[in-house]
């Protein structure tokens, strides 16, 4: 049984989707905690919904970065966090807390790394750039979290294919559905010990 810390900034629809399937018995973890940069989050409600404690916990509260970053490894560290998700947290872990996790924080991001990654390349940017760019398909990444945006190894990816009417919108409904569908899948496996790192790639066992 992992134990989860959930980072989320707003709505939190990937970190409902994975405590779904943590609920019914099909992910065997528990969400120890969710943790945002925004004051009162609506995943906070969704989240205290399941007495599930919520921390606020901002860079701006603290006068050092290392302050921050002790802090935050405290919060961790008291649940016996196994595995951080980051379930539409747009700010950078800091790097002590990704060298502490390394390979135990999972990131979904609604394109096809290395496509339409790394700084300032979230929600409807992401999705207005595939656009723009006239691809032909676009889809959702989940990948491990390293000290740069969008950088580290990934994981698993599923494609959507971009319509010649498409919006940002209904471009990222689409691709928001296979989200939903594959971080739980990539959750399941981290916490039943299927995924293998081989050769600078990765790789998930078969259940």
């Amino acid at each position: 049984m992992k134990n989860i810390a959930v980072f989320a900034s707003g709505r939190g629809s990937n970190f409902q989707a994975i405590n779904k399937h943590i609920k019914s018995g099909d992910i065997p973890a528990r969400v120890v905690c969710v943790i945002s940069d925004k004051a009162n989050p609506p995943v906070f409600d969704k989240a205290q919904h399941d007495n599930i404690s919520t921390h606020y916990i901002n860079r701006k509260q603290f006068k050092k970065e290392q302050e921050y970053a002790d802090f935050l490894l405290r919060i961790l560290q008291k649940y016996n966090t196994d595995l951080i998700v980051l379930a539409g947290y747009l700010k950078l872990i800091p790097a002590e807390i990704v060298r502490k996790f390394r390979h135990a924080i999972l990131n979904i991001h609604p394109a096809l790394l290395p496509k339409f990654g790394g700084k300032g390349y979230y929600g409807s940017r992401v999705h207005e750039a595939v656009l723009k760019a006239d691809d032909k398909e676009s889809g959702a990444t989940v990948h491990f979290v390293d000290e740069i945006y969008d950088n580290g190894l990934i994981i698993k990816q599923d494609k959507v294919p971009v319509k010649p009417d498409d919006t940002p919108h209904t471009l990222a409904d689409r691709v928001l559905k296979v989200e939903h569908r594959i971080f739980p899948e990539v959750v399941k496996a981290f916490c039943e010990d299927r995924i293998q790192i081989k050769n600078n790639g990765v790789e998930i066992k078969d259940e």
